[in-house]
């Protein structure tokens, strides 16, 4: 049995897994709040308390580690820890207080791990989509088709930090989403250069805000849930819950079906950056994958 570790900006991720010959069977998977960002993430620093939630988390992890009889622990930290002055602390503290090493991956890495766990979810084709996974630290784009990637780049236009460049209102305003479109543009100058050439037409969101988007669409409408790792969600149904939540509070966030606590004040954000991605890249298809970075990593163990 082995567990991956997802030492992210907004949450810590664990997967335990079984492997098998040329695959791998999922027994559990949970998720710990960090906002490891928080007071700091701008100025590339953890402050002391996100260390402790950080430490919290992890101790909370290793109650299910344990139950599982884990023989084998991998962990793997991304924009936060990487880019922290501080974050070679948090990573010696962690092999200190739980013996287990943490990899510091760089954002082209994490790319890849991403594209690796996605296709374990979705089923592509000769045609080149856009995998984005949107964290707290960085989001990662990676344009690909069943062959693989053909490019990939990781943007610090994370969450967390864009609610620490920017101070909304509540609720947000037309001129601060105009703002934040105009932000996008000038950071994204990369992507939108090779979409250019690439057009992908499908947009597959990894994990995290998708998720969300995902289950509030499926709990408004009583839906019940897809089987599967990835589902389409319709333009028309994306639309409306972006109008939803650019209307809303974030008392009122707090009390929608589906909303995760820990997405509350994020969640504006991503809409506003997901909405803004898919009109500028011309994209015609909105894809939810359950999977990201971890089923990458143990999809290369297994070497699949």
């Amino acid at each position: 049995m082995i567990a991956i570790l997802d030492f992210g900006t907004n949450t810590f991720n664990l997967l335990i897994a079984e492997r098998k010959d040329r695959s791998f069977n999922i027994i559990f998977t949970s998720k710990e709040p960090v906002k490891l960002g928080r007071g700091g993430i701008q100025i590339n620093r953890i402050t002391p308390a996100a260390f402790e939630r950080g430490y919290a988390a992890i101790q909370n992890h290793m109650g299910s580690i344990e139950k599982y009889e884990v023989t084998e622990v991998r962990a793997f930290a991304t924009s936060a820890i990487r880019n922290a002055s501080n974050g070679q602390e948090f990573v010696e503290e962690v092999e200190k207080r739980f013996d287990f090493r943490v990899r510091v991956i760089p954002g082209d890495r994490e790319a890849t791990l991403i594209y690796k766990g996605v296709r374990q979810a979705y089923s592509m084709n000769h045609k080149k989509a856009m995998i984005l996974d949107i964290g707290g630290g960085s989001n990662e784009f990676i344009i690909c088709d069943e062959q693989g990637i053909s490019w990939k780049h990781s943007f610090e236009l994370g969450m967390a930090r864009i609610l620490e460049l920017f101070e909304l209102s509540d609720p947000i305003t037309y001129e601060e989403i105009h703002a934040l479109e105009a932000y996008f543009k000038h950071e994204l100058g990369p992507l939108l250069d090779v979409v250019k050439k690439e057009k992908p037409q499908t947009l597959i969101g990894a994990s995290g805000s998708f998720d969300t988007f995902y289950a509030m669409v499926r709990m408004q409408a009583g839906m019940v849930e897809d089987v599967g790792h990835s589902r389409l969600i319709s333009m028309l149904d994306f639309r409306r819950i972006r109008e939803q939540l650019l209307r809303s509070t974030n008392a009122e966030r707090m009390n929608m079906p589906g909303m995760e606590p820990v997405r509350v004040d994020m969640i504006v954000p991503a809409a506003i950056f997901v909405s803004f991605v898919i009109r500028q890249c011309n994209i015609k298809q909105l894809v939810q994958s359950d999977f990201a970075l971890k089923e990458g990593v143990i999809s290369e163990l297994v070497g699949i």
